[in-house]
């Protein structure tokens, strides 16, 4: 029987998984885990889609589509679904899920201590407009050429 072995630190908790001997707060304590690598990577996308989408029409929509979502949630206060299932499983695997958004509690535990929730929107929002505006500016060309 093979074993494989996850270390990761949640709220300041080190939790050892090993596959054979899984339990249930194992499981959803490793399910909590993949959101957040899932909402890294969104939040990854949505900064640095751009890159990406260049010649390709589907990846351009889906990454102005995420701009749109990551401005809305951010601007009207909405819940992110992910964080809404990342505190869940984490609260289903008996951790204390955190208050407040994502990216003001790694934002503020990992890179900037302290950081006020105002500043952060504010600098995902000019985030999301830039590559919004570049895209405007990719079709204004095109339309003038």
């Amino acid at each position: 029987m093979s074993t494989w072995i996850i270390f990761c630190n949640i709220n300041s908790q080190t939790i050892l998984f090993r596959g054979a001997r899984m339990g249930v707060n194992h499981f959803f304590s490793a399910l909590a885990i993949s959101v957040l690598f899932l909402h890294a990577l969104f939040i990854l996308w949505v900064i640095f889609g751009t890159l990406l989408t260049r010649s390709r029409p589907i990846l351009r929509w889906l990454h102005i589509v995420s701009l749109v979502w990551g401005m809305l949630t951010e601007l009207l206060l909405w819940p992110c679904p992910l964080t809404v299932l990342e505190n869940w499983l984490e609260a289903t695997a008996g951790v204390q899920p955190y208050n407040g958004g994502f990216l003001l509690h790694y934002l503020d535990k990992l890179v900037y201590p302290g950081i006020s929730s105002t500043l952060l929107t504010v600098a995902g929002v000019i985030i999301c407009a830039l590559n919004l505006a570049f895209y405007g500016r990719q079709v204004w060309i095109a339309r003038y050429r």
